[in-house]
């Protein structure tokens, strides 16, 4: 990914409404980890300018002068999410086969465009982490994009707590209790208290796995 000198991911927002265009960049800009490049109105020059500033996400709307939201989302290699006030199945259908990670209804505010965009940025980071998926972290994929706050024990729960749920919520496989405590920084017996109790309470699922001598060893995935 391409992040700026402040970390922050790079959007680039294409509307042929300036004035829309800039509303959806100050409703970016208010997210924490996002920073909202130029907008832009002429989607002929989004070629050259997603070459040029390497953004990590564009958010492309459906209907523009020149050429279609679909045609140049066919043409781009980077992540992006279509927004339109054109709700017809065909249009949602044409936008998602042809590579938009996700579909945002206008008009939205900010809250929809905070969980889409975190969601997103979930989605980055599991594909970022080591290692082989399996259909569990593949399934995970598909929820990180649909959007939506955390749930279950992150609401609410002791700090290290969510720390140990997001650790293995993004890991791209099942995480042993040693792995876990390690990642969060806690003691074996602190991260396994915690395992447990998410266990229970059905955010992670317990599965049995063997470690490098051939034992049988507990492992945690997200449910």
């Amino acid at each position: 990914m391409n992040e700026n000198s402040s970390g922050n991911y790079r959007v680039l927002i294409v509307d042929d409404d300036f004035r829309v265009g800039e509303l959806h960049a100050e409703m970016v800009n208010a997210i924490p980890g996002f920073h909202a490049l130029e907008p832009v109105q002429d989607p002929r020059v989004i070629p050259k300018l997603v070459q040029s500033l390497k953004p990590d996400l564009v958010l492309l709307d459906l209907y523009l002068p020149h050429v279609s939201g679909i045609e140049l989302l066919r043409e781009l290699d980077v992540d992006a999410i279509m927004i339109s006030a054109a709700i017809e199945p065909k249009n949602i259908d044409k936008a998602l086969r042809s590579g938009a990670l996700a579909f945002i209804i206008k008009p939205f505010d900010a809250k929809t465009l905070a969980s889409k965009l975190k969601g997103w940025a979930r989605y980055r980071r599991q594909l970022a982490g080591t290692g082989e998926f399996n259909q569990q972290g593949v399934d995970r994929l598909y929820r990180s994009l649909q959007g939506g706050e955390e749930t279950n024990a992150s609401v609410g729960a002791a700090p290290t707590e969510q720390a140990v749920l997001s650790c293995v919520k993004e890991s791209a496989e099942p995480m042993s209790v040693a792995e876990v405590a390690e990642a969060v920084g806690v003691a074996r017996a602190t991260a396994q208290r915690y395992l447990a109790a998410l266990v229970a309470n059905e955010s992670l699922e317990l599965q049995l796995g063997y470690g490098t001598r051939g034992r049988p060893e507990h492992r945690y995935v997200a449910r």
